[in-house]
């Protein structure tokens, strides 16, 4: 994985799963990224509220299809729906070298330990240990750090990796495929697989 700067840039975005799906779907049958974007400008192939949507959504999506080998198409295409969306969450650890950082130090720790709950001050030790580690993340306001939990939050929620009870968030720990383990493995991301099945 190319480590990219830390960014608060996912408190404008969604998992976006279903248009995940779709720009996947469309790279399947042939079409290009560079086929997509008109076809989205033209038709609003995502169904955004706005134009302004519709591009953030393309450009958002198009950068995490990047992040993943063209392998794992195939892959998503015959997976069930949780290993599809783990696969879109993949992608979103991808290119988001913070968020990657948060499953592999909160996600994959509380699997290990065998702690089956995702509290607000695990969210909030771990930005307050990136602020210690990193002069950019030390800047950003705790309104921004609350809103980027927030995020952390949903997404693991949309992905099926916690499940939302009164209260707390339970960790559900998911049941990787085969064919989705070999996939990570033959493209070097080990440290990804450890992440989501909490290996040491």
């Amino acid at each position: 994985m190319e480590r990219k700067e830390y960014s608060a840039g996912m408190v404008k975005l969604s998992f976006w799963f279903a248009e995940f799906r779709k720009v996947i779907e469309l790279l399947i049958s042939g079409k290009t990224l560079q086929d997509i974007k008109p076809m989205n400008a033209a038709e609003n192939i995502f169904s955004a509220p706005t134009q302004a949507r519709a591009i953030q959504i393309f450009n958002t999506i198009s950068t995490r299809v990047k992040g993943v080998d063209s392998s794992f198409y195939a892959v998503f295409s015959k997976s069930d729906i949780s290993n599809q969306k783990m696969i879109a969450l993949i992608a979103v650890m991808q290119t988001d070298s913070l968020f990657f950082d948060f499953m592999y130090e909160v996600y994959r720790e509380k699997l290990i330990l065998g702690i089956d709950e995702l509290a607000d001050r695990d969210v909030g030790i771990f930005f307050k240990n990136k602020q210690l580690q990193s002069e950019k993340v030390a800047k950003w306001t705790d309104y921004t750090l609350k809103r980027l939990g927030r995020c952390y939050k949903t997404m693991l929620m949309e992905a099926g990796l916690i499940d939302r009870i009164t209260g707390s968030r339970k960790i559900v720990k998911p049941i990787i495929d085969k064919s989705l383990e070999e996939c990570l493995k033959a493209n070097g991301m080990e440290t990804t697989l450890r992440a989501l099945t909490g290996v040491r």
